[in-house]
Parts: structure tokens; C-alpha cells; sequence
């Protein structure tokens, strides 16, 4: 650390003590308020503020046009790619351990050099720096990020997913852990347009370098790596997941931590069932005979979100209990919208989104200068083509009911997107509404984290069953799988009274179902409360990996059809596909749990692996993780 700055009343590295010595101008932000102004400050007459940089041999290039909105301040990037995180951004610049890719190896030249030039970049320009806790103040680590000012709204969006601390609030006592440095040019002139993050772990400080404005990649998910780094030292995890508190018609409160990879319903889980004009719920449409099915649920349960993607599992937030709880390890959340086409499919999100306390951040959103920013206007990637992946940042504050504090968990689901499968075209898609997992195959499906079907978050051309990798949290993450994966069995162990469940989306067999089955999987789990299943109300799934199935699901004495829980008993899939489907996964279980074959894997992990190579029945994963 480099003595007190005279703009600091703390001590900094003494990279960002030559920053600020060398540099034009800086701002130290010290509110949200201070980055909405900064993020378009430099508009012209028309509103808009263009995020543009001097590229050698390039000459002049927009990377995002940002306005003003009555709500929002909204940015949009020029180029589809950017609308997206590239799953392949991460790479490591230090010498630790790791299973990630390192610079040195994919670009054939140390990191430091490169490094160096981005510190000489950064001098040249005007910056903006501003403190903040990853995590939280008590469970996280302090931490600063030096932007270039003109890209303030890529600060804004970090201040908001993260926090910002006052800089008067701030004492001798704070010592940064963690630096983000910003350098968005260097995505043209280093690394052929593609988005890049580069993780710097060093014994005192854990650099984090973002070469690209889409806050996906760093300001979010690398923030995640940092903490994923932190914890792997320390022996916690941070998991991937939402976490609600349901509240039931009958005033019982039951709390769902739901997880999965991009994509797999977390946010949704926060969310109140869509519904029809009329009001009932559309269960599903069947894609083969135009056949659709409602539900009629007069009441839903009231939602206290908790968190809606990171969740803080430190190690002095547990109790006694053999159940996991948990913190939100986010300031704001990072809210896709891309299933909310038109007015009136989601009213609550809508009412807030339109009028909230405080200005909001949108991406990818079409948007005016002084107009009113509506979340289900998407830009065009192309002609016809939206993009699929809006989002606007909610702070925390600004949601309705929400839970501060931490929670304790009574159900942890994890959510998969799967594919139409029909006797034509048989695919993974054979999960029924919910499937009930033992604990051994809960981590199971933790380790292989399917990405699943037209994922909208990420840039995949892959087109098949992919793997999101280890918690689902493992695109994040610097260090070495096989760590996480014990660190994931170690929580599993010790929070066996939780209850484990999957629950698809997008489709049942046949039958499209958006987020309907989530929504009403979750309506009926609460309604249970917080018992398990007694043994004869559950039946082993035909293929092992999805556990066992509910003999019924009733919900305010409407039973959801059979086939919606069995998919092989659909006459339009039938045993054959969904055999044929269950061969699929278990090629995908298999592919994927080879990389956890490692000598360092805990004896019951590779048990529970040996299990699952041998084809083990639900009783057998039930033998040897027992709750």
C-alpha cells in the first residue's frame, strides 16, 4: 500500500496512487447520485452521451450510446455481441493454481506486460474511482474500481450491483483487497473484439481487469470470482442462486433457495406466476396437438425476496440447524427481462420498473432521452430479431418486501431449461413438473450444471446439452474445480434436514411451459410447509439421475395432470423417447464428472460419482448421503 492519497482518507495500492498522480482529472464518486449525473454528462443536444474511444488504426469507435430516461438511465451497446457475457471471458494472469486458462498460455505473452500498458492507458485518460464492500461489510472484502469517467455508466451499474461507500464514511482502517481496473479499448487493440476479464490474485491485492463495458462479465460475475477466491481460501461457498421467503395464504413462511446456471429461473423464482387475461394460469401448450391446460389458482403466495443471484453461505451465519442459511452478497440485482414482451405480463416489475424511488440502470432496452423507459421495448440485435437478454439493475432497496438480513433455507431447487422431446425428436427434455433428489444426487446435479436450452444470457453457439460447470457458479471462479466440489459436498453434509428438488422450465415433454412449472411447483411445495415426503408418496423416477417423482401434485384441490409429472406416460413422447432422452443425460453425467476424478476429490464425493458411472438406483445415492 502507498501512503494516505491527499483525496483519500485511506492508503491505496501504489498502482492507484500513480493513476491518480499521472492522470488528466478523477472524480471520487461517493454516491449512486454522482454516477448518474457522470454517466451522461457529456451528452449532446439530442440527450445522448456516446461511450466512444480513439482506437489507433481504427479510428473513432462507439461502444454504447446512454440517455436519460424519466426512470432509468439507458445504455445500449453498438454491437450484438456485447449484449451478451461470453461464457470463455475469464482468464487467469497470476501463477496459483488453477484449472482456468491463463494469459500467458492463450496469448503467448506474460500478463504483466500487458498489465503495464493498461496502467498506461488508464493515465491518459479522466478516471473515476469510488469504494465498495464485495459481499457485505462484515462477510465480504473492501474493494476500489478506477473507470475512465466518460464510461460512468458502467460505474453506475457496478455502484448499484455492488454498493459504493462514501469516501467520509471510510477510515484509516479501510485497506482494499480487491481492484477493478477498466480499459475497454483494449478489447480492439489486444484482444480482436472479444470481452475479456483477467483475474490478477496477488497475497495482499486480487486485481481484477475488465476489458470490455458489459457489466455481466466483471462488474457483476467478476465481483463473483473475487468473492468465489475468497471464499475458497477461507472454506465457504458463494452460491449461485435466488432465495425467497413464501409466504402462504395461511400465514406459514417457507424459504426456497433456487439455483442453476444462467438462465435456469432464479430471478423468476422471485417472480409472481404470469397469468392469463382472464386470470387463470397457463400450465402448458402442447406443441404437437395445440392442446392447452390451465390452472386455476385463485390466491398465490406472497413472495420477501432475499436474494436474486448471489448468496453469501459464510461460515458465522450458521446455527445449530442441519439447513443452510444464507445473506444476499449484492447490493442490486440483475434483472433479465426478456420474457416480458408486452404490457401487463408482469404488473409488479412493470409498476416498479416505471416508477421507481431512484433513477434505474437498463440494458439493451430502446430507449429516448427524457422518454419513460419500458422494460418490454428491446433493441434489435438484427431485423426481427430481439435481443435476448434485456436487463435492468434493481437496487435492493428499491424492491417491494424485501428480506435484509440473513435467512435460513427450507428448500434448495435447482432449475434447468429443457428442450421440447417427442417421440420424433427425443431429447433431455423428459423431467417431469418436479423431481424430489437425494442429497447425494443434489450435489450431483451441482456439479454438472446443465446450461440447458436457448440460454438468453450468455453468447453459445454450442446448440446441445452443455455444462454451466461446478455450482453453476464455475464460469466465475479462478481457482481449481475439484476445491468447489468438495466445498459444495462438505454444505450438502452438513444441511441434509434441507429439502432437494429439480425443477425444469421451457418445457415438460411436449408441452411448453415457460416458467409456469417453477411457479407452480413453488406454490405447491409451501403449501406442504416444511415437511418431506413420506416414503409413499414419492416414486422413483424411470431414469435414476432425476430421483423420485410426486405420485400427485394437488394444489387448492387442483391436481396437476399426471403426464406433467411423467413425462413417458405423454402418448406424444412415450417410454422409447424418454429413454432415449435419459441415455442423453447420462452420456452428459458421465462426460462431465470425469473432470471431478481427481485425486483430491473427498472418498465420498468419488463414491457418489462411482455411483452414478455404475448407474445407481435413487436408493443407492439415498444410502450413502442420508439426511
Amino acid at each position: 500500500m502507498s501512503p494516505f492519497h491527499p483525496a483519500l482518507p485511506f492508503s491505496v495500492p501504489i498502482e492507484v496512487q500513480q493513476l491518480l498522480d499521472a492522470c488528466p482529472r478523477y472524480t471520487v464518486a461517493t454516491d449512486t447520485e454522482s454516477l448518474v449525473e457522470l454517466a451522461t454528462r457529456d451528452a449532446d443536444e439530442s440527450g445522448w452521451h456516446e461511450v466512444a474511444y480513439d482506437i489507433p488504426g481504427q479510428g473513432r469507435i462507439v461502444d454504447a450510446r446512454v440517455c436519460r430516461t424519466r426512470n432509468a438511465v439507458s445504455a445500449n451497446y453498438t454491437d450484438p455481441y456485447m449484449r451478451r457475457r461470453d461464457p470463455d471471458c475469464l482468464l487467469i494472469g497470476d501463477d496459483l493454481p488453477t484449472d482456468k486458462k491463463r494469459f500467458a498460455d492463450l496469448h503467448h505473452q506474460n500478463f504483466d506486460d500487458v498489465r503495464q500498458e493498461t496502467f498506461d492507458w488508464l493515465k491518459s485518460q479522466e478516471l473515476c474511482l469510488f469504494a465498495f464492500y464485495a459481499g457485505d461489510e462484515n462477510h465480504g472484502l473492501p474493494a476500489l474500481v478506477v473507470a475512465p469517467a466518460n464510461a460512468g455508466f458502467f460505474g453506475l451499474g457496478l455502484a448499484q450491483l455492488q454498493g459504493i461507500t462514501p469516501i467520509d464514511k471510510l477510515s484509516a482502517d479501510f485497506h482494499p483487497k480487491a481492484v477493478i481496473y477498466v480499459a475497454p479499448t483494449f478489447r480492439y487493440t489486444h484482444f480482436e473484439g472479444k470481452q475479456l476479464v483477467v483475474h490478477n490474485r496477488g497475497e495482499e491485492i486480487h486485481e481484477l481487469f475488465s476489458y470490455n463495458l458489459y457489466p455481466g462479465p466483471s462488474a457483476k460475475k467478476g465481483v463473483y470470482g473475487v468473492l468465489i477466491h475468497l471464499g475458497e481460501q477461507e472454506g465457504w461457498v458463494t452460491a449461485h442462486c435466488s432465495t425467497v421467503q413464501v409466504v402462504t395464504p395461511y400465514d406459514n413462511i417457507v424459504t426456497i433457495m433456487h439455483e442453476g446456471a444462467s438462465g435456469g429461473g432464479k430471478s423468476e423464482m422471485l417472480e409472481h406466476a404470469h397469468r392469463e387475461q382472464d386470470g387463470r394460469l397457463l400450465l402448458g401448450h402442447n406443441l404437437v396437438t395445440n392442446e392447452k391446460t390451465h390452472l386455476e389458482l385463485p390466491r398465490s403466495c406472497d413472495l420477501r425476496p432475499v436474494t436474486d443471484d448471489m448468496a453469501l453461505c459464510h461460515p458465522e451465519l450458521q446455527t445449530d440447524e442441519k439447513k443452510l442459511t444464507v445473506i444476499d452478497a449484492e447490493n442490486a440485482w440483475f434483472v433479465r427481462v426478456n420474457h416480458i414482451d408486452q404490457y401487463g405480463t408482469a404488473p409488479q416489475l412493470e409498476h416498479l420498473t416505471i416508477h421507481p424511488p431512484e433513477p434505474l440502470l437498463t440494458l439493451n432496452i430502446d430507449a429516448f432521452p427524457g422518454a419513460t423507459t419500458l422494460i418490454w421495448e428491446h433493441v434489435m440485435d438484427a431485423p426481427n430479431e430481439p435481443c435476448p437478454n434485456p436487463r435492468v439493475v434493481i437496487p435492493r432497496k428499491c424492491i417491494p418486501n424485501v428480506v435484509d438480513g440473513p435467512v435460513t433455507v427450507d428448500i434448495r431447487s435447482f432449475g434447468v431449461r429443457t428442450p421440447p422431446c417427442t417421440a420424433e425428436n427425443p431429447t433431455y427434455g423428459i423431467m417431469g413438473m418436479m423431481q424430489v433428489l437425494p442429497p447425494a444426487l443434489a450435489w450431483l446435479w451441482r456439479l454438472v450444471a446443465p446450461r440447458g436450452h436457448g440460454n438468453p444470457s450468455i453468447v453459445d453457439t454450442s446448440g446441445g446439452l452443455a455444462s454451466e460447470g461446478v455450482g453453476s457458479y464455475w464460469p466465475f471462479a479462478t481457482g481449481r474445480r475439484v476445491d468447489q466440489a468438495n466445498l459444495l459436498l462438505e454444505q450438502i453434509q452438513r444441511t441434509t434436514d434441507n429439502m432437494f428438488a429439480l425443477i425444469p422450465n421451457q418445457h415438460i415433454g411436449c408441452w411448453k411451459t415457460g416458467f409456469m412449472s417453477q411457479w407452480v411447483s413453488r406454490e405447491y411445495l409451501v403449501r406442504r410447509g416444511m415437511a418431506h415426503f413420506r416414503p409413499e408418496q414419492l416414486a422413483p423416477a424411470r431414469c435414476s439421475l432425476l430421483g423420485e417423482v410426486p405420485n400427485q401434485m394437488v394444489v387448492e384441490g387442483m391436481q396437476i395432470p399426471p403426464h406433467f409429472l411423467r413425462v413417458e406416460e405423454q402418448p406424444e413422447v412415450g417410454a422409447a423417447a424418454y429413454d432415449e432422452g435419459a441415455e442423453q443425460l447420462y452420456k452428459f453425467f458421465h462426460e462431465e464428472l470425469t473432470h471431478f476424478l481427481v485425486t483430491d476429490l473427498s472418498p465420498l464425493g468419488s463414491n457418489i460419482i462411482e455411483c452414478c458411472m455404475d448407474r445407481g438406483s435413487v436408493g443407492d445415492y439415498a444410502k450413502l448421503l442420508r439426511p
